[in-house]
């Protein structure tokens, strides 16, 4: 499984950065946090600045080909800037718009377009081939345990595996579907890259300039959107149908799907981290690990369409026997999270 295609011009390395080989165009190869507060490095970080607010403003990453040198030299000091923001949104944000302009640019290829997928994916590791079945109308050929690592977050009845044609261990895919694939690897590649445990200490220029596009994001998402509301949850201002869902999965006691799913979507939606959720489900007799994670993380828009899941309205949870203990309050509000926004006002 061998490319027959194996250098990218630098062109090409400015629109996929993230590529080992782009490493040879970066302008300071040992670069330094200190030395992005140096004149010299001015343009390429106003142009690692501007990577990061078109994500957030646009979830895309233009590419500016006529500059490849700062274009390549940029992107490391977008992921240095993303990570300085300390925003798990932003991080997230930026990672999923250099993945989208990823899938566009190499669905759109024009030069060798299926050489050029061949050999960035071996970037990755991938087992990619060209189809050479005549009889089969696909153009590439990807080991399964390859396609099955970059399905988990997908969507859509065509990503299962059973839903693929399959031989010797082979998926096979068109062109836009491995380009699709591949931007999800990237959009991983570059999570694990921004989500950095212990940041390093940062020049007050750097500290400034994450602090204007933490401004920004704030203005033109919502901080509600950015770090969930309120910051700290507050037991206190539960509803009693989330109160009685909270009690029994604590104890351990069985809860329907739409249990599950109301108390889940409800304690993500005011600020209770996906990590924490599935510990509150880890004394449940039928738990597992993966699939707990899978199905929160997904509800807390961090997998799939990055769509965060509201509770269902009150009159559904009448409907579904969730509704229980109702007191004066809940006869005035319509929904599980109106109710807790005034409890928390009224608290406060």
């Amino acid at each position: 499984m061998q490319s027959v295609f194996s250098k990218f011009a630098k062109n090409d390395y400015a629109k996929y950065p993230f590529l080992k080989e782009a490493a040879k165009y970066l302008k300071i190869p040992d670069l330094k946090i200190e030395d992005l507060a140096t004149p010299e490095l001015e343009d390429i970080l106003k142009r690692a600045e501007e990577r990061v607010e078109e994500a957030i403003l646009y979830t895309r990453v233009s590419r500016k080909l006529e500059k490849a040198d700062n274009e390549i030299s940029s992107y490391p000091v977008a992921i240095i800037l993303a990570a300085a923001t300390k925003s798990s949104f932003i991080q997230k944000r930026y990672a999923l718009a250099e993945a989208k302009q990823t899938f566009e640019d190499l669905k759109n290829e024009k030069d060798k377009p299926k050489e050029k997928i061949l050999t960035f994916a071996q970037d990755f590791g991938w087992k990619l081939a060209l189809n050479k079945d005549s009889e089969i109308t696909y153009e590439f050929a990807l080991n399964f345990t390859d396609y099955l690592r970059n399905t988990t977050h997908l969507r859509g009845k065509k990503w299962k595996l059973v839903n693929r044609l399959l031989s010797d261990g082979n998926v096979y895919l068109t062109r836009t579907e491995t380009a699709r694939l591949l931007s999800e690897e990237v959009r991983k590649h570059i999570e694990k890259r921004v989500e950095v445990k212990e940041l390093p200490r940062f020049p007050p220029k750097i500290i400034e300039t994450a602090e204007k596009i933490k401004e920004l994001s704030a203005e033109k998402i919502g901080k509600a959107e950015m770090e969930g509301f309120p910051k700290t949850v507050v037991q206190a201002a539960f509803p009693p149908c989330i109160e009685a869902l909270y009690q029994a999965v604590s104890s351990g006691r069985h809860l329907s799907h739409v249990g599950r799913f109301t108390l889940t979507s409800f304690l993500t939606n005011i600020g209770m981290s996906p990590d924490n959720v599935i510990e509150l489900f880890r004394t449940f007799s039928d738990f597992n690990e993966r699939m707990t994670r899978y199905q929160v993380e997904h509800i807390a828009g961090e997998r799939g369409s990055r769509t965060r899941y509201i509770p269902p309205r009150c009159e559904t949870l009448q409907t579904h026997g969730v509704c229980v203990n109702p007191d004066e309050l809940c006869q005035k509000i319509r929904h599980p999270l109106t109710y807790y926004r005034k409890k928390v006002k009224v608290a406060k």
